[in-house]
């Protein structure tokens, strides 16, 4: 059977990638540029990199900063509207998730009709048809992805959506591990067990392919083996150098084979509770891949390998228990709550929770066990006691 895969446009990588910016802003012929960033980039100066260069040779740049965590749809219509009225011909993104969604967002949909709510994935009506503005990402965390995806995600009332197409695909990625240098531990934490969770999710997907296998299975050794050291000490450059190819890599994984149950089941933790998209699936992780293990022990197996142990002596059922293990370990071990009531999430909760679950059924239909609206219950429930659980018999 035939694989279609995609990657980003063009990428640079690895340490002082950044000084490629100038020479691809002429290749572009941008004159006019919107930089979207999170405002915690501006106010410490990290924004500069980005922008003094193109500003010292001559370029007109506008700095947008109305970007939130898990951004709210009202944010993401703002700045395409903002996008429409200005006539920009370069939108460059940089920052966390939120930041790169944001930024491919308003260069695409600036060129069309509508409302931002029209193209949504579970309720939009309109399709996209046009390119739109050039776009240039430029990641600060090692975790999302969204530098090399055609994902952009906000958040709902009490979920999340996505608008999604391959127009969305940066023109450029440039993913810099020195601009992750200042990325404070919490936050390395969060957005590197995203990143882990991409590649384990691409790994165990029913859309894997031998390809998208290689890459997931290298984030998962590069991130496994380096994420508690960029956690403890945020100026080990080969930590930090790690972490952002894991990242990079476990995003092309996942952008090909698709996330699956952990995605699913977060994305509610974000709408309904506002905890960050890292942390989220970070506190699912160990529990959707306990109660799915039976499904894919093999896939187990290879993770656990990737993670640095060996399984040589182990059955593949062995095995594949003592990954869930090491999951739930490595969330500990960075700092991150191993439980719902580490994020006071109420007991009560777990019901509308289920609710808005079982409704991402794009992302459901990956996992290689079905999941019902019963068994999401019950790895909420067990999420929410910190035990690992399995289907009963």
């Amino acid at each position: 059977m035939s694989e279609k895969i995609t990657f980003a446009p063009i990428s640079y990588t690895g340490w002082g990638s950044l000084s490629h910016l100038l020479d691809e802003v002429k290749r572009l012929k941008a004159s006019k540029i919107l930089v979207v960033t999170d405002p915690f980039l501006k106010d410490i100066g990290l924004t500069n990199q980005v922008t003094e260069p193109l500003e010292a040779e001559g370029y007109a740049i506008e700095i947008y900063t109305e970007v939130v965590p898990e951004p709210p749809l009202a944010i993401g219509e703002k700045l395409v509207a903002h996008t429409r009225d200005n006539a920009f011909d370069l939108v460059i993104g940089v920052g966390g998730g939120s930041a790169l969604d944001l930024a491919k967002l308003a260069g695409v949909l600036a060129s069309h009709e509508g409302n931002v709510a029209h193209y949504l994935n579970l309720t939009g009506t309109k399709q996209i048809t046009e390119k739109g503005i050039p776009t240039i990402l430029i990641p600060t965390t090692s975790g999302t992805g969204s530098e090399i995806t055609n994902i952009s995600v906000l958040s709902l009332e009490t979920t999340k959506d996505v608008v999604t197409h391959d127009n969305l695909l940066a023109d450029v990625a440039i993913v810099d591990p020195a601009l992750t240098i200042s990325l404070p531990p919490k936050v390395t934490a969060a957005t590197g067990v995203d990143a882990l969770t991409h590649a384990v999710e691409s790994y165990i997907s029913k859309n894997a392919s031998p390809v998208s296998d290689a890459l997931a299975l290298q984030a998962i050794r590069l991130i496994s083996n380096s994420i508690r050291t960029a956690v403890a000490n945020g100026q080990d450059k080969q930590a930090r150098t790690d972490m952002s190819y894991g990242s990079y890599l476990a995003g092309i994984a996942f952008f090909n084979a698709g996330v699956a149950g952990v995605h699913a089941l977060a994305y509610p933790l974000g709408g309904q509770f506002h905890i960050a998209h890292g942390d989220s699936n970070a506190v699912l992780l160990p529990y959707v891949m306990g109660y799915i293990r039976q499904s894919c022990e093999k896939r187990m197996k290879d993770i656990y390998d990737a993670m640095g142990f060996s399984s040589i002596n182990l059955s593949q059922e062995e095995a594949s228990y003592k990954c869930v293990a090491e999951l739930k370990r490595l969330v500990e071990d960075v700092g991150i709550p191993s439980s719902l009531k580490g994020f006071n999430i109420p007991e009560d909760a777990l019901q509308s929770l289920t609710n808005d679950g079982i409704e991402q059924r794009r992302i459901l239909a990956r996992s290689p066990m079905p999941l019902l609206k019963e068994d999401i219950y019950t790895i909420y429930k067990a999420a929410y006691d910190g035990v690992i659980v399995e289907p009963s018999k």
